[in-house]
């Protein structure tokens, strides 16, 4: 595992600002630094990558939103306060699924307060979905601003992803305005307003997140490429395991991206970080401007439309293969010259935490266990991290299909356990980044080693697990 080039850190007196950049089921192939093939176009996405550090394996905390935003927020794993699921996710499949928290405790100290604490000015602008009522809302975690964060893990009400909005927390504009671009001007409003006091901008878009809706400029400009393409010809779907019970037929899972309106929203959130990232510039604030980017789960492939394919990836978002948990995972520390542009060194949502810390010159110690560890060291390239795992738990039926289910990621090798039965799976992933080969019963050893310090980590976080339904049978528990 290496980062590419190396990095040395100016010192500055100033406190460096932080943008943060979250779009909501974003797949990790459909931006173009990842995917030079994609379907969709994502310029200023790119151009972000360009002048940071473009993580390529990097992960969410989990398969779906809610608990991957808990672990951006507090630099720990989902699973200590069985955030587990999105929030009021309670589907039962054979089993019923693990207790569900369905709030960020008030009690969790967030980056937000964080850099409240230490003298910045912070906004919230997008999607929350982290409490079901105001006193869980960005501004009793540390946000001074809030535009559009509330309960709802979509924009499902008024025109939806147009105005009126019928969002809560966010003023209608004029009939017809878009969501994403309204976001990213009141962010861009929110960055120029006071150049003396350094400010932490987190925009959590909600895009692009169903209902699938666009422009239609946009979408018709995307039907004519397909079409140009000869992609409206080609099969879209293949088959994937059905994990409900008393399915009818196979779940289907997208093999192509093709999907216009899905390709109008990319690009049209892509538009959103552009207007984001001109405005850092035209405030003079581009040198110490932290920015970041990253997704809370993998692209929409196998529900809901299915309007994204993750391949090579297998699975998309509700999985917890590779298509549901890796991510576009992109840093620009402005403060380092000649960062890399390129890290493979594994990562996950819970690291922004303390890197974020770390690069601002805050402290990170606090009473609760923080579960990342600051990449700023990899962005300086000073050295690789020390050997550590990465972790997953997901004890619920995805919306998606996928399977309740953990994993472990150690170096190239990832173990998959399967909550209904235990039974597990072991892949290489420098070898099979599909996830298609299992090699579990060539690696014995690697496996029970693998196993039992996933386990471990289980009784570390308090992880809770799959229920028998009345008078039903009883399902494995690691325990």
């Amino acid at each position: 595992m290496l980062c590419v080039g190396l990095g040395i850190t100016h010192a500055s007196a100033d406190p460096p600002n932080v943008v943060f950049l979250l779009v909501d089921d974003l797949g990790f192939m459909d931006v173009g630094v990842n995917n030079p093939d994609s379907f969709y176009e994502t310029p200023n996405i790119d151009r972000l990558a360009a002048s940071g550090t473009n993580f390529s394996n990097g992960y969410a905390a989990n398969p779906v939103c809610s608990p991957t935003r808990y672990s951006l927020l507090t630099g720990r794993y989902p699973s200590r306060i069985d955030a587990t699921n999105f929030f009021a996710g309670k589907r039962e499949g054979r089993f019923k699924p693990a207790v569900l928290t369905d709030r960020m405790p008030l009690s969790e100290i967030t980056l937000a307060e964080r850099f409240q604490s230490a003298g910045y000015r912070t906004m919230f602008a997008g999607k929350w979905h982290l409490g079901p009522t105001e006193e869980f809302w960005p501004k009793h975690q540390g946000f001074d601003v809030n535009y559009g964060g509330h309960h709802r893990g979509g924009p499902y009400g008024g025109k939806r992803y147009f105005s009126p909005y019928g969002n809560p927390r966010l003023s209608d504009g004029p009939d017809g305005e878009h969501l994403p671009i309204r976001l990213a001007k009141e962010t861009a409003g929110f960055i120029g307003k006071d150049t003396e006091q350094p400010f932490f901008a987190y925009l959590a878009f909600y895009s692009v997140h169903t209902p699938l809706m666009a422009p239609k400029a946009l979408v018709d400009k995307y039907t004519a490429k397909a079409k140009r393409l000869g992609l409206d010809q080609r099969p879209a779907f293949a088959d994937e395991e059905q994990v409900w019970p008393d399915a009818k037929k196979p779940r289907r899972v997208r093999t192509l991206q093709a999907h216009a309106t899905y390709a109008a929203m990319v690009e049209s959130m892509d538009r959103a970080v552009g207007i984001v990232l001109d405005a850092i510039d035209e405030a003079g604030m581009t040198d110490e401007t932290i920015v970041c980017l990253t997704s809370d789960n993998g692209g929409l492939s196998t529900s809901e439309g299915s309007p994204t394919s993750n391949l090579p990836l297998r699975g998309g978002k509700g999985w917890v293969y590779e298509g549901g948990i890796r991510e576009a995972f992109m840093i620009r520390a402005p403060m380092i010259d000649e960062q890399p542009s390129l890290c493979d060194h594994p990562a996950i949502s819970v690291d922004f935490f303390p890197t974020l810390l770390d690069l601002a010159g805050i402290p990170a110690e606090q009473d609760a266990p923080i579960d990342g560890v600051s990449l700023a060291p990899l962005l300086r390239g000073e050295k690789t991290l020390e050997h550590r795992s990465l972790f997953w738990h997901y004890p619920h039926y995805s919306n998606q299909g996928g399977f309740p289910g953990g994993a472990i990621r150690e170096g190239d090798w990832k173990l998959i356990e399967r909550y209904e039965d235990g039974r597990v799976h072991l892949y290489n992933l420098a070898n099979d980044i599909g996830e298609t080969n299992d090699v579990a019963k060539d690696h014995p050893d690697r496996v029970e080693e693998m196993r039992s310090r996933l386990h471990q980590w289980y009784r570390d976080v308090d992880a809770k697990f799959l229920r028998a339904k009345d008078n039903g049978p009883d399902p494995f528990s690691p325990h």
